[in-house]
């Protein structure tokens, strides 16, 4: 898929991504956390899972309600892959709710 072909697929969905001097990601769109350690943190997100790698990753602020989550760390790698590729691994949030 070219640039062109994504830029003219049309989600309706806004998310953003805003990184601070590669230490601090504020991701919204949210749905779950599926895994996280301290250097690979797997999110699940409207677009797809989203993983975020780096050094001394944690999540300082998890927000179900605005769909919102802050991770900080030494971030030095960003990719989206489709939703399916690790959805089978139990999530983060069901481990908590049950």
């Amino acid at each position: 898929m070219t640039i062109d072909e994504r830029k003219s697929i049309n989600t309706g969905v806004i998310q953003n991504l805003i990184l601070e001097n590669r230490s601090k990601l504020s991701i919204s769109g949210v749905l779950d956390v599926l895994s996280f350690d301290d250097q690979v943190v797997v999110v699940e997100t409207e677009l797809g899972l989203l993983t975020v790698k780096g050094d001394n990753i944690r999540i300082n602020k998890l927000s179900i309600d605005t769909s919102e989550i802050i991770v900080e760390g030494e971030i030095s790698y960003l990719a989206y892959s489709d939703k399916d590729v690790e959805k089978n691994k139990s999530s983060f949030m069901s481990k908590i709710f049950k």
